[in-house]
């Protein structure tokens, strides 16, 4: 399974996401040096219900957590965007 999977797999068992996109932005930040050590920069675009009543800050530690056994080795920065399902459809 490669990380993109993985990243998906894990936040599919921990948010049971409507919707998930995962890309792998790490080809922009070549030479970083966070990514000197093969850890990749990824972006998540996520919609659960479970972020229902949370601040962007709460939201993005659930995310941070359900990946959390992956960084810093396989995973060097997130850039997230977290929405319950009400804000997707406004």
């Amino acid at each position: 399974m490669n990380r993109i999977e993985t990243i998906r797999s894990k936040l599919q068992q921990a948010l049971a996401p409507e919707h998930l996109e995962v890309i792998d932005d790490s080809h922009l930040h070549a030479g970083h040096a966070g990514a000197a050590g093969g850890a990749g920069h990824f972006t998540v675009r996520i919609v659960s219900s479970r972020f229902q009543g949370h601040s962007t800050i709460e939201r993005h530690r659930l995310v941070y957590q359900a990946v959390s056994d992956m960084m810093p080795e396989e995973i060097h920065a997130l850039s997230i965007r977290a929405r319950a399902p009400e804000e997707e459809k406004s």
